[in-house]
């Protein structure tokens, strides 16, 4: 099967339109605004999805999906919120699991809307099934059995009171297959051109998941060259390649301080790759690498150390790249950056999107234990290089 990425950039239209709807619906019946923060499709192993909802306690709701589209979809709440939740509802603390019933069953509602409207077919829903589930027990039982799924996901948060969730469809294949293909009409509504056949961004399926299994190497060689410049033991806490527009990306960052590296990657793919960390974690990471106490938290030593390790992160985190995709990649000096979150990576993002409005994002949360210091790892490749490296890697 290959997959269209101009095509998944429709889908992930409709699955934003969906969020929205849902939005929508739970404002008229809770009260509050909601409003959508970023949605995206992720390309997922078992392992993967096991590792990025580990330790999240969640109470939601779950359907099944029949007709124009099979699959399941989920409405999840962290466990911390439900009672915000419940205190927006008539009756909501006296009728917990009905309550939260009602609800995922509005949302989903309206959250499949637009797929039915878009498809012209109607998706039916089975009857919400209400749960307690910690990790990723959240999702469908048969979601981490398999190499790799596509997984949707929408965060929603309300604008005065802390209730935000998240919405997860994962697609069977079957009439999503059909979506998503180089051959088909969503190809040419997903802001490109269609071509008549296979188009320049249909990638086989295969190539993507062994692409999101080299983006879990690279994480895994950036944390061992942290942990061997710094002496600190370190782990992945998280890597996923998820594709996403492109200008939600900044908002995902956050407003919080970040001081790190960023550089441009040349060959094929090219694009971008920022390695951020919080600001107190950044100070942290680079006394830890200095002989000395630093002239000032993040002054001239601290920003050097911290270019020595943004070029050593980056060389281990794209070497299998170019050594799978049988390309050359190289990457520029490291700029450093010291700003908000959103503002450090915007310029990158603005530069890729005048070529394109989605992207393979490859986000990575590296932990270091001896210090509690987090580092995100954010890459973006150009979509139509890395389409044609993963073309050449399902070649006999």
């Amino acid at each position: 099967m290959r997959v269209d990425v101009r095509a998944l950039g429709a889908c992930n239209r409709l699955a934003e339109q969906g969020a929205k709807q849902a939005a929508g619906a739970l404002s008229d019946l809770t009260g509050t605004d909601l409003a959508v923060e970023v949605t995206g499709a992720s390309v997922a192993s078992g392992e993967d999805l096991a590792e990025s909802f580990a330790g999240r306690e969640s109470i939601g709701v779950s359907v099944g999906l029949r007709g124009g589209l099979d699959g399941e979809a989920v409405l999840a709440f962290d466990a911390a919120n439900v009672d915000a939740l419940l205190s927006l509802l008539p009756g909501g603390q006296s009728m917990e699991r009905s309550a939260v019933t009602e609800v995922g069953n509005i949302a989903l509602g309206g959250f499949l809307d637009g797929w039915a409207n878009y498809l012209g077919k109607a998706i039916d829903m089975s009857p919400p099934r209400y749960f307690e589930a910690d990790g990723a027990a959240v999702l469908p039982d048969g979601a981490l059995a398999g190499d790799g799924v596509f997984l949707f996901e929408s965060r929603l948060d309300a604008t005065t009171t802390d209730l935000d969730f998240s919405i997860y469809m994962l697609p069977d294949s079957g009439p999503f297959r059909d979506l998503i293909v180089g051959k088909t009409a969503p190809a040419a509504t997903a802001g490109g051109e269609a071509d008549g056949g296979t188009s320049s961004t249909a990638v086989p399926y295969e190539s993507l998941s062994t692409f999101s299994s080299l983006a879990k190497k690279g994480s895994a060689n950036a944390a061992d060259n942290i942990a061997m410049m710094t002496g600190l033991e370190t782990s992945v806490d998280v890597s996923r390649l998820r594709f996403v527009p492109l200008a939600d990306v900044p908002a995902e960052v956050g407003t919080e301080p970040h001081a790190g590296t960023v550089f441009e990657l040349q060959g094929e793919p090219s694009g971008y790759l920022a390695i951020l960390f919080e600001e107190s974690s950044a100070a942290a990471v680079a006394d830890a690498m200095l002989p000395m106490d630093p002239d000032e938290p993040l002054g001239d030593m601290a920003q050097n150390a911290l270019c020595e390790l943004g070029n050593v992160m980056t060389s281990g985190f794209i070497d299998g790249w170019a050594n799978v995709l049988g390309t050359s990649i190289t990457h520029s000096p490291p700029e450093f950056v010291h700003d908000i979150g959103a503002s450090t990576i915007s310029p990158l993002v603005a530069k890729l999107s005048e070529r394109q409005d989605y992207g393979f994002v490859i986000d990575t949360a590296i932990q270091t234990e001896g210090i509690q210091a987090r580092c995100d790892v954010y890459a973006l490749p150009d979509e139509r290089e890395l389409a044609r490296a993963l073309d050449r890697l399902s070649e006999p």
